[in-house]
């Protein structure tokens, strides 16, 4: 059965592909290559904050939103490669049907076809671990600032994550600001994105 639709054409798919059309042909081989690499890497960043900047520079990329999008993309690209084990020409077709430039996709495609196998190898062999979460709950928290700006408030929301491994069940609580929130909300709707297009 063909591929229908590995990609759904998303907001932030489209927003990705957008600029990874404009990025620079002779690095993005090197890109691609390093995201490879460090697919399902157990720290789970293909670059430290540091190396970021720097890519973000050599990049020409002005707002550090639009890089992490562009990383977070190209990881969900590989990973659906690596979970359909996707033949190149049908991995190629997937990517023109999302209007990614064709010089690009040759380029996805030269660099997926290197190291596919060696990469859906690492995956299989790779430990999951048997988190669930089983219950959500949230607050939110309006603190007044300094009293030399005391009309400055800063709004948080704090969620707990009730997760169960195993026999035992702990609580995680996360604090988020207005902007952190909205960059997970983005993050969980490729994870939808990447739900939707297994469940297919």
């Amino acid at each position: 059965m063909a591929a229908t639709g590995m990609f759904q054409a998303t907001a932030n798919i489209k927003g990705a592909v957008s600029l990874i059309n404009q990025l620079d042909i002779e690095r993005f081989p090197l890109l691609l290559g390093r995201i490879l690499q460090k697919l399902h890497a157990k720290d789970g960043k293909v670059f430290t904050e540091d190396e970021e900047d720097k890519l973000q520079a050599s990049l020409g990329i002005e707002d550090k939103k639009d890089l992490q999008l562009i990383l977070d993309i190209l990881s969900f690209i590989f990973e659906q490669a690596v979970y359909h084990v996707a033949k190149p020409s049908i991995l190629k077709q997937q990517l023109l049907n999302i209007d990614l430039d064709e010089v690009k996709v040759d380029t996805f495609i030269d660099v997926w076809s290197a190291n596919a196998k060696s990469v859906i190898d690492r995956v299989r062999q790779r430990d999951f671990v048997n988190n669930q979460l089983e219950d959500i709950n949230w607050q939110l928290n309006l603190q007044l600032a300094q009293s030399q700006k005391s009309k400055m408030k800063a709004p948080n929301a704090v969620l707990e994550l009730g997760i169960r491994s195993n026999d035992k069940k702990e609580n995680v609580h996360v604090e988020f600001s207005h902007t952190e929130l909205y960059d997970f909300y983005n993050k969980l709707e490729i994870i939808q994105s990447q739900l939707d297009s297994l469940s297919k």
